[in-house]
């Protein structure tokens, strides 16, 4: 293909762009005729588009006339994963939820039966404050977002964690037995946000929710922490709607 003017070639990435669109939404191999029709595309074009596509690996020509996504689109995909930096993604959607509540933000990450938190955001209008030092360690039980990792371990796995830690106490407010668990992760799960009424700290009380990345997988988790006085549980919907433009970030849905 060689395009004349920089509207041709424009038109030809486009015209990629939805021979491949197309073929992301197939599970099986495509023929040339589908893929033409399916692009409003002549099927001479649309052939001609697929033997460049093919020569870069990134459709496959899996049978005479089929076509199917190539492995280059993986390897590139990849490639770009690791590239993603979670605390840099989420920096800019941490400082967007500090401006519209003026509280601590915080971005942990799992680490075991504890969450790590790996970078914050501080409030700065009051002489009253909460800060958790990046590289403190909490365990999931007591926080909000660790409440999100477990619901997504699954009853089962949960059950081992409290055999293997027990659920110790912090505070008068600390879930103490694994039935009082169990309900409180049942009411999270509807609205995916999670509390932390002073669970861990007194005084202190915590929203949060959970990142997701492009495979579907919780890796981290988004929170605000606030004097009990001041929350407004309200704000679970902005940390949750934030928490999503993190994942979308990622490449999550």
């Amino acid at each position: 293909m060689q395009p004349a003017n920089g509207k041709t070639s424009i038109q030809v990435i486009d015209r990629m762009m939805e021979l491949i669109d197309v073929l992301s939404k197939s599970g099986n191999p495509v023929n040339l005729k589908e893929l033409a029709k399916l692009t409003n595309l002549h099927p001479s074009t649309a052939h001609r588009i697929l033997n460049a596509l093919a020569h870069y690996r990134l459709i496959d020509r899996v049978q005479t006339g089929s076509y199917r996504l190539g492995n280059r689109l993986l390897e590139l995909g990849n490639i770009t994963k690791t590239r993603i930096d979670i605390r840099k993604e989420a920096m800019p959607f941490m400082n967007e939820l500090h401006n519209q509540i003026r509280e601590t933000v915080n971005l942990s990450i799992r680490e075991g039966d504890e969450m790590v938190y790996v970078e914050r955001v501080t409030a700065e209008h009051s002489a009253i404050r909460v800060a958790h030092l990046v590289g403190a360690k909490a365990p999931l039980h007591v926080t909000a977002v660790g409440k999100i990792f477990l619901i997504e371990d699954g009853k089962n796995e949960t059950l081992n964690y409290v055999k293997r830690n027990g659920l110790k106490v912090f505070t008068k407010n600390t879930i103490k037995d694994s039935q009082t668990l169990f309900a409180e992760l049942e009411k999270i799960k509807s609205q995916r946000y999670a509390f932390d009424n002073e669970e861990a700290e007194p005084g202190v009380s915590c929203i949060g929710a959970g990142i997701y990345d492009d495979s579907g997988s919780l890796v981290a988790g988004l929170s605000i922490s606030s004097p009990s006085h001041r929350l407004n549980r309200l704000w679970g919907k902005h940390v949750r709607t934030t928490a999503e433009k993190i994942t979308a970030a990622l490449g999550g849905s």
